[in-house]
């Protein structure tokens, strides 16, 4: 394993753990890995062929009636993805539908933007018609960089990650605020035939994964949705996101993904508004990580903030031991004030500067103390 740097606790090697360690991260997640390996379909393939008696994009149709055809497509898509799962079913034995339940989750995740719900803000923006969210996105899927990423966790690398614009968060210590943040873009609007084509690129180079991440990927939701009906490569879908995402969002959003890597980052309300602009943060989190678990694999990160141990760091584990207890934990040491708290810092002094050893040590310790071992600086499992 090797030395840990400034900026990240490097876990690249899995021939320098333990036997216990490689086959609990395995089985912990199975799914991810037999799509990574071509094993198994991605997801999203598998909804593209669940077929609908209905066209989606018909404007007669109600949100109402989109939603009752979403949901009885979704109880079809689960028999299937549990057949295709236990090996008694492959998917070139299934037909090629004119409509998919993909088809309606792309209509859906649209009228969502009407008035825009798509995060929890609910900021009601006429993102169809051009005007900004307070994710500063409005109708165009920005994307600032993507490439092979090696300083994700280990099970993940190289992951093929997309950098998109924009964020639903306002987070004062932000290390992507330049792209997350401000107005003035430098990323690119792509198609979303275009955005096929990027993670097709990525999966075909050797990329473990397509990595939607940011700024936030939640403002892009109908762009990823769509650019997924064209994409053919079977690539593992993973989402990285703070996961303030709406109810309506989620239930669109949970069969496409394979692998989840939510940010659980405060365990105080108070925290999160006062340093991300976030209302009702922990009721809201919590209860995507619930809807996230149930629905697949995760390793969840918590970032790991100076002065607040008491208040975010031990109930945010104490609540992922209690809720999601085969979820895979990275707890994460690499805090450096950056954006507005970089450049004044006496208006946040309790985040102003990095962790000390003293408190990274008791995150540590406390994740032992509510049932999780530790075989790395920072990817924590119950056994």
């Amino acid at each position: 394993m090797r030395e840990r740097n400034n900026d990240y606790l490097a876990f690249y090697r899995p021939d320098a753990l333990s036997v216990w360690f490689v086959d609990l991260i395995k089985e912990r997640l199975n799914w991810y890995y037999s799509v990574m390996r071509d094993l198994k379909p991605a997801k999203f393939l598998i909804v593209k062929r669940v077929g609908v008696d209905a066209n989606p994009y018909d404007k007669s149709l109600s949100t109402e009636e989109l939603w009752r055809l979403h949901d009885d497509a979704v109880g079809e898509f689960l028999k299937i993805f549990s057949s295709i799962r236990r090996g008694e079913l492959r998917l070139g034995e299934l037909n090629i539908p004119k409509y998919s339940l993909l088809d309606v989750k792309v209509e859906l995740a649209k009228r969502l933007m009407e008035e825009c719900s798509i995060c929890e803000r609910r900021c009601s923006a006429r993102r169809l018609e051009g005007v900004a969210g307070v994710c500063l996105m409005a109708n165009e899927c920005i994307v600032h960089s993507y490439f092979h990423h090696i300083g994700e966790e280990a099970p993940l690398v190289p992951s093929g990650t997309i950098f998109y614009g924009g964020c639903n968060f306002k987070c004062v210590f932000c290390q992507n605020w330049d792209i997350s943040q401000v107005k003035a873009r430098s990323g690119l609007a792509v198609s979303t035939l275009d955005l096929a084509r990027i993670q097709a690129e990525l999966r075909r180079s050797g990329a473990r994964n397509i990595n939607h991440v940011g700024g936030d990927p939640t403002p892009h939701l109908a762009f990823i949705l769509e650019s997924l009906k064209y994409l053919d490569v079977n690539a593992p879908q993973l989402w990285n996101s703070n996961m303030y995402l709406t109810v309506e969002s989620m239930k669109i959003l949970k069969d496409v993904i394979d692998i989840w890597l939510p940010d659980f980052k405060y365990g105080s309300n108070a925290c999160a508004e006062r340093l991300s602009k976030a209302q009702r943060y922990f009721e809201v989190a919590s209860r995507n990580h619930l809807i996230a678990y149930e629905s697949g694999e995760m390793i969840i990160r918590h970032l790991v903030l100076p002065n607040h141990i008491e208040c975010c760091t031990k109930p945010v584990l104490k609540w992922i031991s209690e809720n999601t207890p085969r979820a895979v934990v990275n707890i994460m040491d690499q805090y450096r004030p950056e954006h507005i708290v970089l450049r004044s810092p006496d208006k946040y002094p309790d985040v102003s500067r990095r962790l000390k050893y003293s408190e990274i040590s008791e995150a540590y310790r406390y994740a032992e103390e509510v049932g999780f071992k530790v075989h790395t600086h920072d990817l924590w499992l119950k056994p």
